[in-house]
């Protein structure tokens, strides 16, 4: 009789333990699937968040010939540290895959993206770059531009890659057009000097530099150097001298020839003066009339037709 009551109560307590286990079991968390659209239970990791999709859409926009393992480096080296966020080429290759139309979208989106207005002599980009001669040895030309007008400053060779000879370079290119108040390069070693940064400080110019693996961020220095490169590309250079020669050309062509889209067809010069040669003041157009009434007699009295 007691074993038989052992074995009801031992019966009433699991079937408890039962009712307990499944009245008191909470329904597990659910995350959002990129994959297939719905949820699931239990992802393989906590998925990224959304300034992550995004950014990978900018680089990827920015730079089309890049391939994954370009732009996770890219991600990593500028998220890592700040934000604690890296990614892989496993996740850049999906979201580039899922993000095609997104990505020609941003693509368009930076193409046709117009500067804003900003006044002379505010930012000057400057950077060096390197062209070969027919002999095989390399020139290192350095180029300053104006932001607002988009002007080239200064275009020359230097006779060596040193501190004094960039301070002197700027120094005559000061005296000519004045002093910017911020001045943009990259990471090189011959910018990141300490008495470069000094001297500017002392001169009142506060030097900016972009951030490592982002050439975009001086865009308009990087596309003039690549517009001179091109030029250079036409002909052979065989010395420096014929290359200084070249230099002078192009710095002219670029300034008073070349009309540029964002300037809204004016030239680089003429945005610098302060020149619009397509606005109409109310003298040209008291000379217009009085030049259309001039031809208009004057075709009355000698027809088209005559001899």
């Amino acid at each position: 009789m007691l074993s038989w009551l052992r074995w009801l109560l031992q019966c009433f307590v699991h079937l408890c333990r039962l009712l307990l286990r499944r009245l008191g079991r909470r329904c597990p968390p659910r995350w959002p699937s990129s994959r297939t659209g719905g949820t699931i239970r239990r992802p393989h990791a906590q998925p990224k968040p959304a300034w992550v999709r995004t950014e990978i859409i900018r680089l990827k926009a920015l730079m089309p010939a890049a391939g994954c393992r370009t732009i996770a480096h890219c991600f990593n080296r500028r998220f890592a540290v700040p934000k604690r966020m890296t990614v892989g080429k496993t996740y850049v290759a999906d979201t580039v895959r899922r993000n095609q139309y997104a990505i020609l979208r941003a693509r368009r989106r930076l193409k046709h993206r117009v500067p804003r207005p900003v006044p002379r002599n505010l930012i000057w980009g400057m950077d060096l770059a390197v062209k070969t001669d027919v002999q095989g040895t390399q020139h290192v030309m350095l180029a300053v531009l104006d932001h607002a007008s988009r002007a080239c400053l200064c275009l020359r060779q230097l006779s060596d890659k040193s501190m004094l000879t960039l301070l002197q370079h700027l120094v005559s290119t000061f005296r000519r057009y004045g002093m910017p108040k911020f001045l943009r390069t990259d990471n090189e070693a011959i910018f990141t000097s300490r008495r470069l940064r000094l001297a500017l400080r002392f001169l009142g110019i506060t030097p900016q530099r972009t951030d490592p693996g982002c050439p975009w961020q001086n865009g308009r220095i990087e596309r003039f150097i690549g517009t001179v490169k091109a030029a250079l590309a036409q002909t052979p250079v065989h010395d420096g001298t014929q290359l200084a020669i070249h230099l002078l050309q192009i710095r002219r062509w670029y300034n008073h020839l070349r009309p540029h889209h964002h300037l809204q067809g004016r030239t680089p010069a003429e945005v610098w003066a302060g020149i619009d040669v397509f606005f109409t003041n109310q003298r040209s157009l008291t000379w217009l009339k009085v030049w259309t009434s001039r031809q208009h007699s004057a075709s009355l009295w000698w027809p088209h037709g005559a001899g």
